[in-house]
């Protein structure tokens, strides 16, 4: 029996800025991670039973699961903190605040942000909050499973693979950035904050 399901999120479907083709194609490839993460529990389970812990077959799919897990659980993030209908952020939020005191302005947050997605290569440009520094940093992530910084809750995550962009937006990666930010919701974000803040 599967462990994890795929998350239905066709109520993006008509966001502006993206085309149902591309999300459905996104939508697509989210849903085979899945897939691959439940087959590889399986196949590692099988491989122990079995008494095959000590082989490359064995090493190869321990290696895979992080790709897979990773790839299903920070499409979940992406696709969760994203909305079709336009959500303003609560400039008197915590969040809000978080932001100027670390990034000194939320422009500068912004544009850091936005900065990190735009860098050369595949990847993934995550805020995340650091609880014990009680800090918050725009990090590159690059493939899934290489960049992240451990014990941090991510609050807010773009997708900056091609395939998140290159239907709509070819090469022009910045387009598609703008698109994204006129698609985050705030709420989203805004709540991963407070309950990330409070641990």
């Amino acid at each position: 029996m599967a462990i994890y399901q795929a998350k239905n999120f066709d109520h993006l479907l008509g966001t502006p800025g993206f085309s149902d083709q591309l999300l459905k194609n996104h939508f697509t490839l989210y849903q085979g991670y899945v897939t691959n993460s439940n087959k590889l529990i399986e196949e590692i389970q099988a491989l122990i039973k079995e008494g095959k812990i000590g082989t490359p077959q064995y090493a190869e799919l321990k290696r895979r699961f992080g790709w897979e897990f990773n790839g299903m659980r920070l499409h979940e993030y992406y696709f969760e903190n994203m909305t079709k209908n336009k959500v303003e952020l609560d400039k008197d939020s915590s969040f809000y605040k978080k932001i100027q005191e670390d990034f000194g302005s939320w422009e500068n947050w912004e544009k850091d942000f936005k900065s990190t997605g735009a860098m050369r290569g595949i990847g993934w440009a995550v805020l995340y909050y650091d609880p014990l520094a009680k800090k918050l940093f725009n990090i590159w992530i690059n493939e899934h499973d290489v960049g992240h910084i451990a014990g941090c809750p991510i609050i807010l995550i773009m997708d900056v693979f091609e395939h998140a962009f290159m239907i709509d937006y070819g090469l022009k990666r910045a387009d598609y950035i703008e698109a994204f930010f006129n698609a985050i919701d705030w709420k989203v974000v805004a709540s991963r904050f407070e309950s990330a803040s409070k641990k």
